[in-house]
């Protein structure tokens, strides 16, 4: 099996440090859509996906989130098996991975699930948000400020310094997009469910942006699997097709 082609962003600009494996997972309707427009997260897998994603995490140094799915999912970013949670523990390492929040405001609840369960955490913010976050969060998470503006390059640098070799994103919209626009995913892992969302207003995997190479470039797809009815690709944005 081919692995993902090591670019020159990978590696990092404090010290030679290798910046991380950086894996983007989304789950999408057949018409590309990764939710519905309700209060609630609309479930796009099936059991036996969730079920691969949770090795994913498994296998993951940290999993990283932008606010606004922090704010809307209340998510709790761990390792649901204990299996694997004992698996981790027995190599040394933490049950379950570091969690990543990303903010350019700083506005983040501290009632949110994830700050209060096992694990460590961490928010990357700007400057200016990051008054707003250690307002809120001081006593619950690590806050570390990116500068003026949200530096994607700068957090993987940051997080190779703190020993991440690999970084699970499990979105949102818009974090997936800066790190496809900015060259710096390894992999894409994108399970497309059997189901039309059908609505306008519905949020999708990526906002419009100048991606490497443009329109025209056809990057690597290197699997797809059928996990239930739920088919399973795998891309590596950093190759380019060898068939386009």
């Amino acid at each position: 099996m081919r692995k993902p082609q090591d670019s020159g962003s990978r590696l990092g600009s404090v010290g030679g440090v290798r910046r991380p494996h950086v894996l983007l997972s989304v789950a999408v309707s057949a018409d590309g859509c990764i939710d519905d427009v309700g209060a609630q997260r609309f479930p796009l897998s099936n059991a036996a996906d969730f079920d691969h994603v949770d090795q994913m995490r498994s296998e993951s140094d940290a999993i990283l989130l932008g606010a606004g799915t922090v704010r809307k999912d209340d998510p709790r970013l761990l390792v649901r098996c204990a299996h694997r949670c004992a698996q981790r523990a027995a190599r040394g390492r933490p049950e379950h991975p570091l969690k990543v929040v990303v903010t350019g405001s700083g506005e983040l609840d501290p009632a949110s699930r994830l700050w209060h369960l096992e694990g460590g955490k961490l928010v990357y913010t700007t400057d200016s948000g990051a008054a707003a976050a250690r307002r809120s969060l001081a006593d619950l998470t690590e806050i570390a400020s990116l500068g003026r503006t949200l530096d994607f390059g700068a957090l993987l640098d940051d997080l190779a310094e703190r020993g991440v070799e690999r970084l699970l994103v499990e979105g949102g919209t818009g974090i997936h997009t800066e790190f496809l626009r900015a060259g710096l995913a390894d992999e894409i892992r994108m399970a497309i469910a059997p189901m039309f969302i059908g609505q306008a207003a519905a949020p999708r995997f990526l906002n419009p942006a100048e991606f490497p190479g443009g329109p025209a470039r056809r990057f690597h797809l290197e699997d797809v699997a059928k996990i239930g009815d739920v088919a399973v690709l795998r891309y590596f944005p950093n190759i380019d097709s060898e068939t386009g």
